[in-house]
C-alpha cells in the first residue's frame, strides 16, 4: 500500500493581515480606535492643506506685488493704476479719506496676512483668514466690475474666490461632523439608559 501524501497548506498573506488586523484592534477600547481613526490623513484633511497652502502662497505673492515693486516693476506699476481707477470710480472713497494708494495698501496687506495666516497657522484662524480673503475677492470683483474690465482682468481673482469659497465649506463640513457624532452616542446611551430602567 502506498503512504498517504500529507499536504500542509499555508495560511495566504490576506490572512495573516486580517490575523495581524484583529490583533492590533483587540487591544484597544472603541474610544482609541476612533482616536486612531481621525488621526490618519483622510481624503478631506489632505485636500483643506492643499487647499491652504496653495492659497496662502497665491495671496502672499498676490499682497507682495500690491505693496513693493522688488518681485515685479511691471506689475507694480499695472497696479497703481488699477487703483486709480478704482478710486476713480468711487467718489465715495476720497470723501471718506481713503486714497488709491490706501486702499491698495490696505488690501495687499489683507492678502499678505492672511496668506501667511492660512499657509503656517493651524485651527481656526485658517478659516478667519479665509473668509477675509472671500471678502477681499468679492470686493476686488467688484472694482472690476464697476470700471468695466473685460474677463480676462479678473478672472483669477473669480477662480480663486471660488477655490476660497470650496475650502471653508469643506473645513466647515468636517467641523459638523463631531458635533453630529456626539448628539449621535447621547442619544443611543439615553436609549439604552431608558431600556435599563424599562427591564
Amino acid at each position: 500500500m502506498q503512504p498517504y501524501l500529507t499536504v500542509s497548506i499555508s495560511p495566504s498573506p490576506l490572512q495573516h493581515l486580517q490575523q495581524d488586523s484583529e490583533e492590533t484592534w483587540s487591544g484597544t477600547t472603541d474610544a482609541n480606535r476612533t482616536e486612531t481613526l481621525q488621526k490618519m490623513a483622510s481624503p478631506r484633511t489632505v485636500t483643506i492643506v492643499a487647499l491652504s497652502f496653495a492659497l496662502g502662497m497665491f495671496f502672499v505673492f498676490m499682497g507682495t506685488i500690491k505693496l513693493t515693486p522688488r518681485l515685479s516693476k511691471e506689475a507694480y506699476s499695472e497696479m497703481k493704476s488699477a487703483y486709480k481707477s478704482y478710486a476713480k470710480a468711487l467718489p465715495a472713497l476720497k470723501k471718506i479719506g481713503v486714497s488709491s494708494v490706501l486702499l491698495r495698501k490696505i488690501i495687499g496687506t489683507l492678502e499678505v496676512g492672511c496668506g501667511i495666516v492660512l499657509t503656517l497657522v493651524p485651527g481656526r484662524p485658517k478659516d478667519v483668514a479665509n473668509f477675509i480673503l472671500l471678502l477681499v475677492m468679492l470686493a476686488v470683483l467688484f472694482f472690476h466690475q464697476l470700471v468695466g474690465d473685460p474677463l480676462k482682468r479678473y478672472a483669477h481673482a473669480l477662480v480663486f474666490g471660488i477655490l476660497l469659497t470650496c475650502r471653508l465649506l469643506i473645513a466647515r463640513q468636517g467641523e459638523d461632523r463631531p458635533e453630529r457624532e456626539e448628539r449621535r452616542e447621547e442619544q443611543i446611551t439615553a436609549q439604552e439608559k431608558n431600556k435599563v430602567k424599562v427591564s
